[in-house]
């Protein structure tokens, strides 16, 4: 609060993105722009400065800083959401801003040789993750914010929730992992069950679901399947939490396992799983990998890593309406 009780500028920044269900990572981007900004103009209030002031911060990201285009357009993007949501200004100057036109890049792909060693090269619950993150097409964030309750062993299914656009999806559980994915959620309830006896075995939910159902923070649905491996200390609720395993362990473990497999590749957690996802990445491999000596359609069988899930007479989901080649 400053001196006269009225919020200070980045505190209404943040309730603004709050009160529009921006994700976190969005809030503390756009945050960290404007406090970029309001210091380039040595601490001017964003209030008094105008279309010379932002031109010059974004002519110094491309020019001195040498920022990507896509950190360019982030850094737009945060100062006009400041002066349209939050100073309440129009933005018609802003609005004619050069924006930087992000170069089209190839997709990073690896050949199922490639995947099979990277993945023979990695051990543990990074290993499990990448594969999943390979198999089912979830990207990191998605693997790592699952939850006991969106893995249905009986359907073959993994639900997403609030995925890129906050939007839900659901997509396939490669039949190959389902026994080392129940092997490790068995490992992850005795962990729990500690955790309860402990005083622990919260863990953070949606939105304002633990007013609703104060105690659901604690039941095993609602527990991460990838948990992180040390519980922290909530101040604000007073209770002791287990967060879900850092994106980092994932990143450190497949760069380690790039290394190590003599892959000369920058494939990342996102490459592996945009495979699935993504098209030109679907095509190539379709071309290259699923097909016989004699040119024929190789068929999938259950044993691959992309399992399809089978018919029940319900509308495939639309994640899986292309053609999924298999893998390992």
């Amino acid at each position: 609060m400053g001196a006269t009780g009225k919020p200070r500028l980045l505190e209404e920044v943040r309730q603004a993105i709050r009160l529009r269900h921006y994700s976190p990572r969005t809030e503390e981007a756009y945050v960290g722009w404007i406090r970029r900004f309001i210091l380039f103009n040595r601490k001017r209030h964003p209030a008094e400065m105008g279309e010379v002031e932002t031109n010059a911060f974004l002519s110094d990201l491309a020019s001195v800083r040498h920022v990507s285009a896509s950190t360019q357009t982030q850094a737009l993007c945060a100062l006009m959401f400041l002066y349209r949501e939050v100073l309440g200004q129009k933005t018609e100057w802003i609005e004619v801003a050069v924006r930087p036109q992000r170069p089209a890049r190839l997709p990073v792909v690896l050949t199922r040789e490639e995947v099979r060693l990277l993945l023979g090269k990695m051990s543990g619950v990074p290993q499990l993750a990448s594969a999943l993150l390979y198999g089912a097409g979830l990207r990191l964030f998605e693997c790592l914010e699952l939850r006991v309750k969106d893995v249905d062993f009986g359907c073959g299914e993994i639900r997403v929730r609030d995925g890129k656009g906050r939007k839900d999806r659901v997509t396939m559980l490669p039949v190959a992992l389902t026994e080392q994915l129940s092997e490790h959620l068995r490992t992850v309830r005795v962990q729990h069950r500690c955790d309860l006896d402990q005083g622990a075995g919260a863990v953070t939910l949606p939105d304002a679901l633990v007013r609703k159902y104060p105690n659901a923070c604690r039941e095993w649905v609602w527990q991460w399947v990838f948990p992180a491996s040390s519980c922290y200390f909530d101040r604000e609720a007073q209770i002791r939490r287990r967060h879900h395993l850092h994106e980092s362990v994932i990143q450190k473990a497949m760069k380690d396992a790039l290394r190590r497999a003599g892959i000369s590749k920058s494939a990342t957690p996102h490459s592996i799983a945009a495979q699935l996802r993504d098209a030109p990445a679907r095509v190539r491999l379709r071309h290259t990998n699923s097909t016989g000596a004699s040119g024929s359609p190789r068929r999938s069988n259950n044993n691959d890593l992309h399992a399809c899930i089978e018919s029940r007479g319900a509308r495939r989901p639309q994640s899986l309406r292309y053609p999924v080649v298999g893998c390992l």
